[in-house]
Formats: C-alpha cells, structure tokens, sequence
C-alpha cells in the first residue's frame, strides 16, 4: 500500500492485492450483487448493482461494531475484467468520492488487483485506505472459499 499527497491538498492511495484466483472470477465478485454482497459487509439484501457507465449502486454496510451505514453511488466506467471506476456519494460533499479498481490478469489463476482513491484529507484517506484493507481481505478470503 502507497499513500501520498497530491496536488490542490488531496491525498491518495493504492492498494494491491494479487488473488488465486481468475480475472472473471474476480471481477464477479465486484460486479454480481449476490457475490459482492457476500464479502463486503453488506446487510443481507441491502446490494442493488447496475453495473454500467451511469448505472447506480446501493449498499448497506455493517461495520464490525454493529453499526449501519447506507451507501449509494454510480458507476462512471465499467471495462469488463479490467477496471471499474466507482462513485460513491457523501452527504454535504458535491462531488462523490472516487475508487478505481484495476483487474491485472497474472495468468489463467491468478488477478492483481489495484485499488485507488484520492480524497480531500489525510484523514479521510487513512479511513479509506483502512477500509479498502479490510475489504480486500475478505475478499481474499469470500475467493478462496468461492473458487
């Protein structure tokens, strides 16, 4: 994992993972609601997916603690098995806040995948980074149990 600031006082991240598992494999994990739903902390039947350029998403995450945290955004590019950029709304913001997720096929069995983000502060970018930490290790594990 990277993190650095960049231009105008933003501050960004990378995360890389590489996963035993296909590219296709990956990618649905991202892109199937019932899949996501099953790695990413989403309340049972709270995952709504449109997965294309303007189509919108919903989740309702449970964080560890109990707490429950409605989520929704859109999708602003969709490359299948290969990249997504995602949105993602935040109240009093007029601008979502941004990931990109990068699919690097390494092989029939085995996907790099590069997550990034830029936010407003450094705050904001440790939680973020903090939290693309803790999906990527359950996806990691939703792939070993799925494959």
């Amino acid at each position: 994992m990277t993190a650095e600031r960049t231009t105008a006082e933003r501050f960004s991240y990378t995360s890389e993972r590489t996963l035993e598992a296909p590219v296709a494999g990956v990618w649905s994990a991202w892109t199937i609601a019932e899949s996501y739903a099953q790695w990413s902390y989403a309340a049972p039947g709270s995952v709504e997916m449109d997965v294309r350029p303007g189509g919108a998403w919903k989740a309702t995450v449970v964080t560890p603690d109990g707490g429950r945290f409605p989520l929704t955004g859109s999708y602003s590019e969709v490359d299948e098995n290969q990249r997504l950029v995602i949105g993602m709304d935040v109240p009093g913001k007029d601008e979502p806040a941004v990931m990109t997720v990068e699919f690097v096929e390494q092989g029939a069995h085995r996907t790099r995948l590069v997550v990034s983000q830029t936010c407003d502060t450094a705050d904001e970018r440790d939680s973020a980074e903090q939290g693309t930490t803790m999906l990527l290790d359950s996806l990691t594990a939703f792939l070993k149990t799925a494959t």
